[in-house]
């Protein structure tokens, strides 16, 4: 498996209290990671982000990579919104845009440990186990009701609310899932031993 060095992640100023768009306005590489063991609600219903990946603009594997597109074109606005899109035509995937405007690049939330809401998780996924609620992209977006309604919605703002993590968590890196094209680069991140990823590093 590949490796890379996993940037350091800064403590947040406020653990608990709301991320707020200028935390997504610095490299794609540095807002992954620092993501992981925040929390994530849509309408009061989700959890803590125990698992992501990062695609930059200049990687085959973003949808940015050959331009905008009236898909895309949420990548290519300013930091700090949801970028949210149908996969393989079944499900929604969400990405948090990050870098400066023009950049295109985001943070795909892969996977979450329910903490919020979990009887409308439950209702809404048809399944009781909490750890396959929202253990992978499309899975965590039907438990949370995220649809392409939420697409280019600030991250900052109802009806999504981000809190910064209360402690540092333990971090692991490799590579990413379910794509065609650079295929080694270790982008995807998670939180080291957690019940909840969508798939094991």
């Amino acid at each position: 498996m590949a490796r890379s060095r996993i940037p350091p992640v800064p403590a947040a100023a406020n653990p608990g209290r709301p991320l707020k768009r200028a935390f997504f306005g610095r490299s794609v590489h540095e807002v992954a990671p620092g993501l992981i063991g925040a929390t994530l609600l849509v309408d009061g219903v989700g959890g803590i982000i125990v698992e992501v990946e990062a695609y930059h603009h200049t990687d085959p594997a973003a949808h940015s990579f050959r331009g905008p597109t009236p898909r895309n074109l949420v990548m290519f606005g300013p930091p700090g919104f949801a970028y949210v899109y149908r996969s393989y035509g079944i499900h929604w995937c969400v990405n948090f845009v990050c870098e400066k405007e023009g950049s295109a690049s985001a943070v795909l939330i892969r996977a979450l440990e329910p903490t919020h809401g979990i009887a409308a998780m439950r209702r809404r996924r048809g399944l009781h186990d909490e750890r396959t609620l929202c253990s992978g992209p499309g899975k965590l977006t039907e438990a949370l009701a995220i649809t392409d309604a939420h697409n280019g919605l600030a991250l900052d703002a109802p009806p999504i609310a981000l809190l910064a993590r209360i402690k540092k968590p333990e971090i692991v890196a490799g590579v990413r899932i379910g794509i065609t094209k650079a295929v080694e680069l270790p982008w995807r991140y998670g939180l080291k031993g957690s019940r909840f990823l969508s798939k094991v590093f």
